[in-house]
């Protein structure tokens, strides 16, 4: 585990707020291929804003560049249930596999649920057993223990059970979509593990990732699993008073040897999107680039805000983000490394999106900070 940030400040959860029409608010992914989004190009030696489109991001790398990504696949988290007897609606949302058939979940309804409550599953198709969840503890923050009775694993299940957990921000009447099933998971995506979309990596097709290979551009794959603590508010006045929540996430050993080399020989290594740099930077804590190439696996809480100092990464592609959350945070940090300057750039970035009407949030419109 590995917490984050070298340089203490005082910082104000309101100094990244900024005013968002909620019609900019994406609630859709973009009509055709995903590419089709816009990026915001944003080059901070230069201080120069450009207004592009995803599919041609190839024109601002070079050769040579590694790009970083996350493979993590977002599993159908969110299942619904009745209490066995009185059969009070139960919405299950599954947050971290304990054991074989034991998980950390959300409840809802939460507050009045004791150990030993049974919830029937409902299914998509016939069983001629019902698939049962019992209440097994309450957790000190609120989340529950509960197992899955059956020899069968639930996540090999979840297709049947479960639904895509769409953000709260993303308005749906009813189920999601077979659309947002497809567009809520990237192209690449092949480790099972999050509850939300790594989405900087929903713009990519597998045309472009092509493109991007035969322009010269090495691609390198890292898993983090995103949790549901990436939907959370910082609700403490002082930035620097919140703590982030625990994530996992593995680099192998191909993936740090694509890094070692790209630092050594003054390559640009480029993350796609804050989960990407999270896993780059929580790295760099732990490791240099002198040190033999390994593979690692842990959790992480690092929380990176203004002035952080990056230590492996070098660009930034990343989607428009929620006012006073983490990430922003993060980006503001990314787009002034070691100052507190970023903070305005970020929100003058944000302020000309705005205007722009670019799309904000998960299935919005990208930028990328060079």
């Amino acid at each position: 585990m590995v917490s984050g940030q070298q340089l203490t400040s005082s910082l104000r959860t309101d100094q990244f707020d900024f005013h968002l029409p909620g019609e900019l608010i994406a609630q859709k992914p973009i009509d055709g291929p995903r590419d089709r989004s816009r990026l915001l190009v944003y080059e901070r030696k230069s201080h120069q804003l450009k207004h592009s489109q995803f599919r041609d991001h190839a024109a601002w790398l070079q050769p040579g560049d590694l790009l970083i990504m996350n493979n993590s696949k977002v599993i159908p988290a969110r299942l619904r249930g009745r209490k066995a007897g009185s059969g009070g609606k139960f919405e299950i949302f599954l947050l971290e596999e304990i054991t074989h058939n034991q998980w950390l979940v959300m409840l809802k309804p939460g507050k009045r649920t004791r150990p030993g409550t049974l919830i029937e599953i409902q299914t998509a198709a016939e069983r001629t057993q019902p698939l049962m969840c019992e209440v097994i503890s309450k957790t000190t923050d609120g989340h529950y223990c509960v197992t899955f009775h059956g020899s069968k694993r639930v996540d090999e299940q979840l297709e049947d059970i479960g639904e895509i957990p769409l953000p709260p921000y993303i308005q749906r009447t009813g189920k999601p979509s077979k659309e947002d099933q497809e567009r809520y998971q990237t192209v690449y995506a092949d480790k099972n593990g999050s509850v939300a979309a790594p989405t900087a990596g929903l713009h990519y097709t597998p045309e472009l990732l092509e493109t991007l290979r035969k322009h010269g551009v090495q691609l390198s794959w890292v898993t983090l699993h995103v949790g549901l603590g990436t939907f959370n508010p910082i609700k403490t006045e002082w930035a620097t008073d919140h703590r982030m929540h625990e994530e996992r996430y593995e680099i192998s050993e191909d993936t740090m040897r694509a890094e070692q080399a790209a630092k050594k020989a003054g390559r640009r290594v480029i993350a796609v999107g804050t989960t990407s740099l999270r896993v780059l930077e929580s790295v760099a804590s732990i490791w240099s680039t002198d040190q033999p190439a390994r593979p690692i696996k842990q959790k992480t809480d690092i929380f990176i805000y203004p002035p952080y100092r990056f230590g492996l990464t070098d660009g930034l592609i990343t989607n428009f983000h929620l006012p006073q959350s983490s990430l922003m945070m993060l980006v503001s940090a990314f787009s002034s490394p070691g100052s507190l300057e970023g903070i305005q750039i970020l929100k003058d970035l944000y302020a000309e999106a705005v205007k722009e009407r670019y799309r904000f949030f998960s299935f919005g419109d990208a930028m990328m900070i060079l």
